[in-house]
């Protein structure tokens, strides 16, 4: 009776040192002064690819209404060679703009990865520092931190509830 007694009252009072937090990772991310500098590379950076967009788009419109003009005028070989022109400037411009998106995407990663680190150091080390035991992301509904050494892994009593082995 004493034993049970004894386990009823740790297991309370382990229950009771937990320590939950929350942080909007957004905001946070939003308000760090390096995310400032990392958007204005990565616009000088979409911005090179706008522009030769915009060259190779001025480039389509000019000689589609060239081809446009003359048409009528033309043989059928050279028709045919210029609408095959204008299908390869075209397929040019997808192609280019697919690489510029994923660049660009690249280079935001790239750019915002430090940052993303900075914030989560600085996360992990609040957590520590103040005991946190569970700390929440309420911008995404998920756990950023959690201290390993006040935490219970039930993966292996939900694998054995399933009876997956």
């Amino acid at each position: 009776m004493a034993v049970a007694a004894f386990m009823v009252s740790a297991g309370a009072t382990n229950a009771q040192s937990l320590k939950f937090g929350h942080i909007d990772t957004g905001k946070l991310l939003q308000a760090m002064p390096d995310r400032l500098d990392a958007q204005t590379q990565l616009e000088k950076h979409a911005k090179m690819y706008e522009d030769q967009m915009l060259a190779m788009q001025n480039e389509f419109e000019k000689k589609y209404q060239e081809y446009q003009e003359q048409a009528e005028t033309l043989t059928p070989v050279i028709r045919e060679s210029k609408e095959r022109e204008l299908a390869e400037i075209q397929q040019r411009f997808q192609t280019f703009r697919q690489t510029a998106q994923q660049d660009i995407s690249n280079k935001e990663g790239e750019l915002m990865q430090p940052i993303i680190d900075k914030a989560k150091k600085a996360i992990d080390d609040v957590s520590v520092e103040n005991g946190f035991t569970y700390v929440f992301d309420i911008s995404t509904g998920s756990l950023v931190y959690y201290n390993e050494s006040q935490s219970v892994d039930i993966l292996p009593l939900v694998f054995a509830k399933l009876g997956i082995k």
